[in-house]
């Protein structure tokens, strides 16, 4: 008998609780949303909950609570987590092992047929750099060397959700950019991307949407275009007088710096009333930009507003024991 699946999400999960002897709370109730097709991405500071989660999604990390699905089928689904693949926080693989011995044991363990894991071997070294190294022992691997069969690793079952936490770690700028393009090659082949990374504007290049995780709760999640929505502005670079176009500076709320004009907002029938204000004034203007803030200062002002909102908390009301 067929078994239908329980939704059309790849990764569904609510109300996840992790506590650690017994008074460590890592994860406090997190609700996650990721389509099919989709590249999510965790955020939060250091010790925010993100590789708890991601353990609990891999099954290696048992829950207190957790209602939810990965690939539409409950967590801990056999026959999904076959269909998954995992590079951890940290790649560690037997140092004896050559690269190429490495994804055939690893194929192996997923039941990757033997011509299957062989052809995928040879094709999965090549694509994250390593083919000139796959017959030398793993033990004379750079960090960085080892992070790219790692990633390899996590492909050679060709799974449908990638799990990838900390996948650019160890690499240089160029090794980062290779793995952005494969991960974004990866996407159009429809494969499902769930990526826990520090580096943001790693994160804002390939996501489609983001979650930033604080203190074992999900403090915001969205699409990025949706987290920034509020924060576009427009910048004026003119030279003379702006004391003729004042009252029009000060209606609609911009600020002035030097020869500077900021707009908060973003409305562009803002911006072309104050220029043609400021051209009646005489001012030349040199240049209009458009802004808007990176997620890297989106995630700072997140942070800040709910360590803020917990230090303002009673104890007694979900504040923390000094």
């Amino acid at each position: 008998m067929q078994v239908t699946e329980l939704t059309n999400l790849a990764i569904d999960l609510i109300d996840v609780r992790k506590t650690y002897n017994r008074r460590i709370e890592a994860l406090r109730g997190v609700n996650i949303q990721v389509g099919r097709g989709e590249v999510f991405g965790l955020l939060g500071p250091n010790g925010a909950g993100k590789s708890t989660l991601v353990k609990i999604m891999m099954t290696l990390v048992r829950p207190n609570a957790a209602i939810g699905t990965v690939l539409g089928r409950p967590l801990g689904n056999r026959k999904k987590r076959a269909q998954m693949g995992f590079l951890p926080e940290q790649t560690r693989f037997p140092a004896f092992l050559t690269g190429e011995q490495v994804l055939n044991y690893y194929g192996a363990l997923a039941e990757v047929p033997r011509n299957v894991r062989l052809q995928r071997t040879s094709e999965l070294l090549g694509r994250v750099g390593l083919s000139q190294w796959a017959r030398t022992r793993v033990g004379q691997y750079s960090k960085g060397m080892a992070r790219r069969l790692g990633l390899a690793q996590a492909l050679i079952n060709d799974p449908e959700l990638l799990i990838l936490d900390e996948p650019t770690d160890g690499l240089d700028p160029i090794g980062r950019r290779e793995v952005r393009t494969l991960l974004t090659e990866l996407k159009r082949a429809g494969k499902t991307i769930f990526l826990n990374s520090h580096l943001l504007s790693e994160v804002e290049t390939i996501c489609d949407r983001v979650a930033i995780l604080h203190r074992g709760l999900v403090a915001r999640q969205g699409r990025l275009s949706e987290l920034t929505e509020n924060t576009m502005s427009y910048e004026i670079v003119a030279h003379g007088n702006f004391n003729a176009a004042g009252e029009r500076i000060k209606k609609i709320g911009a600020s002035i710096d030097g020869e500077r004009i900021v707009i908060p907002g973003g409305k562009p029938e803002e911006v072309n009333n104050l220029i043609d204000a400021l051209r009646a004034a005489g001012c030349l203007i040199e240049s209009v930009n458009p802004r808007r803030v990176s997620l890297e200062d989106v995630f700072v002002e997140i942070i800040g507003e709910e360590r803020a909102r917990t230090a303002a908390r009673p104890i007694g009301q979900g504040g923390e024991k000094a």
